[in-house]
């Protein structure tokens, strides 16, 4: 087994106490982190088709509102990139371009966000695992594209109305006309904007490393847009546009579709995405968790489905626990979720003192950040990364982006999920192993003996994970896979970070049997077939 690292012997308190305790290192990660979302928040309600005000009520809500509830320790709170698609989709079809089409989305995620709150009492938050890693960075990646696709007019100074309508390939294509139309001025600051997201990571710099990179393209845009007379010269859409915000914040949800299919079409995949993509952001920021907490995963579900639920009636933008603000809360060197707190309670100060400033932002510039967020969805690196893991994960990944960019996301993820199930068929499945675990849990002196047979794989992972969520801990496990005919990447992703968690509480579990298998790759979590 690897080695598990050591973790700081005091963990942070909780509650109340937390807060006296760590206020100073908390409020100073959140006042970076606010740095970071007013941008994001404000760039991210834009392309989502919501006004922009009501991207900063979302983040503001998730600090302010959801971090009082049981949530993860350092997650930030609000609206992400990743749900664009599926908040400019469902405007589009069930709005049909009306200027008031959003609210009827944020009924939508009311909707979603009572369905949130059920599944995580009925602690149905483990059912993320059924979905395979391969389809859902698949997904992930296309997201990554489609919103680089929607954002390059915008970064050009193109007219966002002569291409509300269009699809991500149909954006592609016509990227010579929006070139042809660009307005250079605009194009001007989004392009530096884009420079400075791609160079400034790669310089050594302490002291840049300090400021959020989305504040430092604002710092150029806003004097590039007074010298350039963006409000005079320009128009209007070149600006953000904040208007009486404390005057709308009111209930703007509209029901009037819920008797409609496409209505409830849209619950599914809010609640798809949404739900997925937080709790997979739970898991990765509890492995960057300096003192390895683990997460309540339902009480996670429970908290974002409330706060949506606020947000949808207030007419904001479904928020989830956001992976960028996430990573970097961790890096600034938050101990609770009250840096949380103090990053919603900045936009709120924001909010209050600063309108006319961000209406000073010009929109070129929040697409670059957006299509910086989109490049760090579908980087090259990703495909590599996939590639590595296997062949048949590539197919899978790419399988899920090409079906997502040319129907839907639902239908992407579902075509990725098929072909993985006839991959493992082909590789040596059984039909009835497909989605029932099966295994022999033998008594030994000293130590328990778990006997996996047949497949261990992501379709009926959850068997085996309510199976080992029941062993006692502090004890000695071994995991025998001479018996299993295939062990997937799913599987084997899970049972390395099980076996981390139950030797860090005290216990032994070792794993072995996998030599009789042949890796499909030279990745070390590769699929496994038995030779």
């Amino acid at each position: 087994m690897e080695n598990i690292q050591a973790t700081p012997t005091h963990l942070p308190a909780a509650g109340l106490a937390g807060l006296r305790e760590n206020w100073k290192t908390d409020i100073v990660s959140g006042f970076l982190v606010f740095l970071l979302a007013l941008p994001l928040s404000l760039g991210i309600a834009k392309a989502s088709g919501f006004p922009a005000a009501m991207g900063v009520l979302s983040a503001m809500i998730g600090g302010l509102f959801v971090s009082l509830f049981k949530v993860s320790a350092l997650t930030i709170k609000g609206p992400a990139a990743g749900l664009i698609t599926v908040c400019s989709a469902a405007i589009l079809e069930m709005g049909g371009g009306a200027p008031d089409g959003w609210k009827l989305a944020a009924a939508v995620i009311v909707v979603m966000a009572l369905i949130q709150i059920v599944f995580g009492f009925l602690k149905l938050g483990d059912l993320s695992d059924f979905f395979p890693s391969a389809a859902v960075h698949g997904m992930l990646a296309a997201i990554g594209i489609i919103i680089i696709a929607k954002q390059i007019p915008v970064l050009l100074g193109d007219d966002p109305s002569l291409y509300k309508g269009e699809g991500p390939i149909e954006l592609i294509m016509d990227i010579p006309r929006f070139v042809l139309h660009a307005h250079w001025h605009i194009a001007l600051v989004g392009i530096l904007g884009l420079v400075i997201l791609f160079v400034l990571p790669a310089l050594k710099v302490n002291m840049l490393k300090k400021v959020p990179a989305p504040m430092i393209v604002l710092l150029l845009a806003i004097p590039l847009a007074l010298f350039f007379h963006f409000r005079e010269t320009e128009p209007p859409y070149s600006l953000v546009t904040i208007g009486d915000f404390w005057g709308n914040v009111t209930f703007n949800a509209d029901f009037s579709p819920i008797g409609t299919l496409v209505f409830w079409k849209y619950v599914l995949m809010f609640l798809f995405v949404n739900s997925l993509e937080s709790l997979l952001t739970v898991k990765a920021v509890d492995d960057l968790d300096p003192y390895k907490r683990s997460s309540d995963y339902n009480g996670d579900l429970i908290a974002i489905g409330a706060g949506n639920a606020l947000s949808g009636l207030l007419g904001g933008l479904p928020m989830i626990s956001e992976v960028v603000r996430s990573s970097a809360n961790t890096g600034f060197g938050a101990r609770t979720k009250w840096s949380n707190f103090f990053h919603g309670f900045f936009l709120l100060l924001a909010m209050l003192l600063m309108i006319p400033l961000i209406e000073m932002i010009p929109n070129s510039a929040l697409a670059a950040m957006l299509i910086f967020a989109g490049y760090r969805l579908a980087a090259p690196k990703e495909f590599w990364h996939t590639y590595q893991i296997g062949k048949e994960q590539l197919a899978i990944f790419i399988l899920t982006v090409v079906v997502t960019l040319v129907e839907d996301l639902l239908l992407g993820v579902a075509a990725g999920i098929l072909l993985k199930l006839v991959l493992h068929l082909i590789h040596g499945a059984s039909l009835r192993s497909l989605f029932k675990a099966h295994y022999a849990i033998e008594a030994h002196t000293g130590y328990t003996l778990i006997r996996i047979k047949e497949a261990a794989i992501f379709s009926n992972l959850l068997g085996y994970k309510k199976m080992l969520g029941g062993l006692a801990r502090q004890e000695r496990v071994v995991v025998d896979f001479a018996e299993a005919r295939l062990v997937d990447h799913s599987f084997l992703a899970f049972i390395t970070h099980f076996a981390r968690e139950y030797q860090q509480e005290g216990g032994s579990f070792e794993i072995q049997g996998l030599e009789a298998h042949r890796a499909l790759s030279d990745h070390p979590l590769a699929v496994r077939k038995k030779v």
